[in-house]
């Protein structure tokens, strides 16, 4: 299935998410809302007046302790656990491969329903271990400037595909804590920080992100803090109010250009939602405060979009949105079309939005050595099925 055309956007879980039915045998409880597990439990059985609690004690086998296998769910009677492991299956997708770098960052290749491959990176830091997930295959919206831009979309990720990236994560981890044992007494996360900055649009597959950041936040799960999940769009604007609304995250939105002619090129998704319609959205996002500001992602392209004058332009822009500028250092791929900007450019731009009252921090490239890094992410079937003339190709070279 090829991507379609910017005229059928948006791409919508109902369009593309497959497999569309239930595959025969036993059913995948991961991803399922509780609204939905509740109603399995009632198909497979469960009287009515024990479902809450049946659905209480399956969630956080699953989602507080890591437990796949029913049998170990030892505060459920024998007879019903067996109940269980006849209609339904405990399954993340599968780690194809894991890269670490020098640095520490990890990155893995994970096969999920259909042979698909998505990337996920994992970056710890002294005070968090941020963990980037993807929602797409591939991306609809190919930015110029994005590695994961020039694969085609192949099909957005269920729920279970999205939370079943954190889960894996946390087995390589080791980060369960034991049965019985609260989430918070296990010490620090490691995984203490989601990003949707993967491969994919996340607002182009509302509906599963949603679902999945819900399990992702849910206290008797997981238990990550809303205010510890980013969500990265291109600009898809009749979602971004939905976004606080029905998921409540922070908000950041791939930027990357002053003049719509400049974004234009690098976010093509601006012709159908430009600068000027962007920036209303976000003014009236509803979680918009001194304390949740909107992160503004700035991609550092030499002789693009790194002057002063591009600098002193955002600011303007942006004025009367708390937000924060991070600017990324370009990461380059095979056959890409631009450069990264000088480091003392790079400064200057930083210096200019900081002396403006913005926090400007300039992001440490991390993952490099194993295509890790912001905009590098493309699953390696995609990468071994090109030549370099392919990609450079694709790339408008």
């Amino acid at each position: 299935m090829t991507a379609p055309s910017e005229a059928t956007a948006p791409i919508t879980q109902d369009l593309l998410t497959i497999p569309r039915k239930l595959p025969e045998g036993p059913v995948n409880l991961v991803g399922m809302t509780r609204a939905q597990l509740k109603d399995a439990l009632l198909e497979a059985g469960t009287p009515e007046k024990q479902v809450k609690m049946r659905v209480n004690q399956v969630w956080q086998w699953i989602y507080q302790w890591g437990v796949r296998d029913f049998a170990e769910m030892t505060n459920l009677a024998k007879a019903y656990r067996a109940q269980l492991a006849e209609r339904f299956v405990i399954e993340l997708p599968e780690i194809v491969s894991k890269q670490v770098s020098a640095d520490g960052t990890r990155k893995y290749l994970v096969r999920i329903a259909g042979g698909h491959e998505v990337e996920v990176v994992y970056i710890p830091e002294s005070d968090r271990g941020t963990l980037c997930i993807s929602s797409q295959v591939g991306c609809t919206l190919t930015c110029s400037f994005c590695h994961t831009g020039t694969q085609k979309l192949v099909r957005n990720l269920t729920a279970g595909e999205i939370i079943g990236q954190v889960m894996l994560a946390r087995d390589d981890l080791g980060e369960w804590p034991e049965p019985g044992v609260g989430t918070g007494e296990s010490g620090p996360r490691l995984l203490s920080n989601i990003v949707l900055m993967g491969m994919g649009e996340p607002l182009y597959n509302f509906e599963n992100v949603r679902d999945a950041m819900k399990i992702a936040m849910d206290p008797e799960g997981i238990s990550l803090s809303r205010r510890r999940i980013t969500l990265s769009t291109s600009g898809i604007v009749p979602e971004i109010a939905k976004t606080a609304e029905e998921i409540g995250c922070l908000l950041a939105v791939s930027f990357h250009a002053t003049t719509d002619e400049v974004r234009d090129k690098l976010v093509p998704i601006n012709k159908k939602y430009n600068i000027e319609v962007l920036l209303d959205a976000l003014r009236e996002y509803p979680k918009v405060s001194n304390s949740e500001r909107i992160t503004f992602e700035y991609v550092m392209l030499k002789d693009v979009n790194d002057t002063d004058e591009d600098a002193r332009r955002l600011i303007k822009l942006i004025k009367g949105i708390p937000a924060k500028i991070n600017l990324i250092p370009f990461n380059p791929w095979p056959g890409a079309p631009y450069e990264r900007s000088d480091w003392d450019r790079i400064e200057r731009f930083a210096d200019i939005v900081h002396k403006a009252g913005y926090a400007s921090p300039i992001r440490t490239p991390r993952g490099e050595d194993i295509m890790a890094a912001c905009g590098q992410l493309k699953s390696a079937t995609e990468r071994a099925r090109k030549t370099k003339a392919q990609i450079a190709a694709e790339a408008g070279l």
